[in-house]
């Protein structure tokens, strides 16, 4: 690596064992740049996050490799560098983040921070770079993914810095949010066809930990969460899911005050979980809430199981989380069946981010 601006330095992230540590100082400076970033790209604080509730993301484990770095120059923290690696055999992919202050940018940081990504992804047997980045909405010329979803801004200075250094803008992703102080009528109204429409299915829910009748089913749903969402040409690794790696799920949410609640669609025949949307929230619960993983399993599709789930989850957030200001989720530009849901409920785009890939070349 050749890395010679002065007073830049790339400090190998120190993971604390508690976030009241001696040693947890870089850290709780590596959460602040983090949120501080994404306030300047959005204008909200809807993804900002505490450091206690994100520690428990970092811990290491047996299923992913998490190499961070903290971004400083003359001293300050100005972003981070983040290199995530599959613990899949054979995986070929690392993921990349590289976040950056505004007022850093133009001085060739990103593009540094970039090679130390690439030495570590190389030197762990990686050829496949993968990002993602919100590009804020700008008139001017587009940009489009090979799936013919969705655009962003050709100008936008992050687009600008991928297309630059060597990754191609391969899908779309879309963030919405619905108002959970609005009325749920329509949610109601969805609610009572997506029931009539799956009398063979009932509807079971719980908090973490998940409970032992259901780890299996559970676990094999998030698995196949890596190869049933559409994906582009994105290359993700067919996961294995286990009650280890359930527990280890579950427990980054009871350690740290975060609450996940989870709601699945059961075939009352076989018992099997075929469907299931999450909402989370941090201890704040007069933060924002996130929609995070959805899915029906492809052989119980055609049963209105993705509106069932959602809905469900979404009339019982109200007693869960009654200060809670809206939800937030993420969707790709194609996955039409589940962006019809999120419109026909209420939710509305408020932004879109890029999936970006690079392929290294053998040197």
């Amino acid at each position: 690596m050749h890395i010679t601006l002065a007073g830049l330095e790339f400090r190998r992230l120190h993971v604390p064992s508690r976030i009241d540590a001696e040693d947890a100082a870089d850290f709780h400076a590596m959460v602040d740049v983090r949120n501080a970033i994404y306030r300047e790209i959005s204008g909200h604080d809807d993804h900002s996050i505490a450091a206690a509730e994100l520690l428990p993301h970092y811990a290491p484990n047996d299923f992913e490799r998490r190499m961070p770095w903290l971004i400083l120059l003359d001293g300050r923290a100005v972003g981070r560098v983040g290199v995530d690696l599959p613990a899949e055999e054979g995986s070929r992919v690392a993921y990349v983040l590289i976040e950056l202050l505004r007022d850093v940018w133009g001085q060739g940081i990103g593009t540094a921070a970039l090679e130390v990504a690439e030495h570590v992804a190389r030197e762990n047997g990686r050829s496949v770079l993968q990002s993602w980045a919100e590009h804020p909405d700008a008139p001017g010329p587009r940009l489009e993914p090979p799936t013919g979803f969705g655009s962003i801004p050709a100008d936008d200075h992050s687009a600008r810095w991928y297309v630059a250094n060597g990754f191609a803008l391969e899908q779309i992703e879309r963030n919405s949010t619905f108002e959970l102080s609005g009325s749920f009528d329509e949610v109601e109204r969805l609610l009572a066809l997506a029931r009539a429409a799956s009398a063979d299915y009932r509807v079971v829910q719980w908090f973490a930990p998940t409970p032992p009748e259901f780890v299996d089913g559970y676990a094999w749903m998030k698995s196949r969460m890596a190869t049933d969402a559409p994906a582009a040409a994105l290359e993700f690794d067919e996961e294995t899911w286990n009650a280890e790696r359930i527990a280890l799920h579950d427990s980054r949410y009871t350690t740290s005050g975060r609450t996940i609640h989870v709601t699945a669609a059961q075939h009352i025949e076989t018992g099997e979980l075929c469907a299931f949307n999450e909402l989370v929230i941090g201890a704040d619960r007069t933060k924002a809430s996130h929609q995070e993983d959805t899915l029906v399993l492809k052989h119980h599709r055609g049963h209105r199981l993705g509106m069932l789930v959602k809905c469900e989850n979404l009339l019982a957030w109200r007693s869960i989380a009654p200060d809670s200001p809206r939800v937030m989720t993420y969707n790709a530009e194609e996955n039409r069946p589940m962006l019809d849901i999120n419109e026909a409920i209420g939710f509305v785009p408020i932004a879109y981010e890029g999936a970006w890939k690079k392929v290294l070349d053998q040197a």
